[in-house]
């Protein structure tokens, strides 16, 4: 049988191929995911341990259980770890966007994490966000001068952030240098999420910027879902990666919008 012990960034794979195991299953036996994934079910056990810990399934004796589609395809917790290593590639193609003493509006979604923690690093930032995970993400390693500005309103626990009314309310108010935002979901140039508080916030934050950059990775594209907030020609600038399907990409550009990738590593 196969070692188990690893990198951490080995463990956090395999987690999240059990994890994506466990949801296309429905329900798994952990004897079958052992065998399945080469390990043993001790190290099936501790890593379902870590992901039941996360909110990301449920155990029971002798199986896993998903949670609700919705939910896995929504809530940050589900989110945040998948396609970690382009996550940071993306991040740091596009936080030469910014400069010292601009004002950024960022929502909250995890692609934008990796890039909070290097905008923490520029001097005199203002970073206006509905995320409480970035506002913590930049406060705790915030340079000389960065602060965070909450744009309040309804919280939502799954997203860790907050949307509706009074947060567009808010948002109207706010003129950024700088939008940083993420997307669930990009067909042909539209852009698409599954709740509606989510994609109107989106929209909103468009025009409240003199610039907005999309950083998307690969696995966004060629899906849709429910709420659609227009297309990616409200963008100034795209970065993706190079495994986004060409059709894709030239779809955005045809829209007349930069398109920007980064090179994956073994591409």
């Amino acid at each position: 049988m196969a070692a188990s012990r690893g990198t951490e960034a080995d463990v956090e794979q395999r987690r999240q191929l059990l994890l994506r195991r466990v949801i296309e299953q429905g329900e798994a036996r952990i004897d079958g995911l052992a065998d399945e994934l080469g390990v043993s079910a001790m190290t099936v056990h501790r890593d379902l341990d870590n992901l039941q810990s996360r909110r990301l399934l449920h155990k029971r004796r002798g199986t896993a259980v998903a949670l609700t589609g919705l939910t896995m395809e929504t809530a940050t917790r589900f989110r945040e770890h998948r396609q970690l290593q382009v996550k940071e590639l993306l991040a740091e193609a596009v936080v030469g966007q910014v400069r010292p003493g601009q004002t950024v509006l960022m929502d909250c979604g995890s692609t934008l994490f990796p890039l909070a923690r290097r905008l923490a690093r520029i001097e005199r930032l203002t970073i206006v966000t509905n995320s409480l995970r970035v506002a913590s993400i930049v406060g705790k390693e915030a340079a000389d001068g960065t602060g965070v500005n909450l744009l309040g309103g309804s919280f939502h626990a799954d997203f860790e952030s907050c949307a509706g009314t009074e947060t567009l309310r808010r948002l109207a108010r706010i003129r950024a240098d700088v939008m940083f935002s993420s997307v669930t979901s990009v067909h042909q140039g539209r852009l698409y999420h599954p709740v509606r508080e989510w994609a109107d916030l989106k929209e909103a934050m468009q025009d409240a910027a003199e610039r907005c950059v999309l950083p998307v990775d690969h696995s966004k594209f060629g899906r849709t879902a429910t709420h659609g907030y227009g297309d990616a020609g409200g963008y100034d600038l795209v970065v993706t990666d190079t495994a986004a399907p060409a059709e894709e990409v030239r779809a955005i550009e045809d829209l007349g919008v930069t398109v920007e990738r980064v090179q994956l590593p073994g591409d």
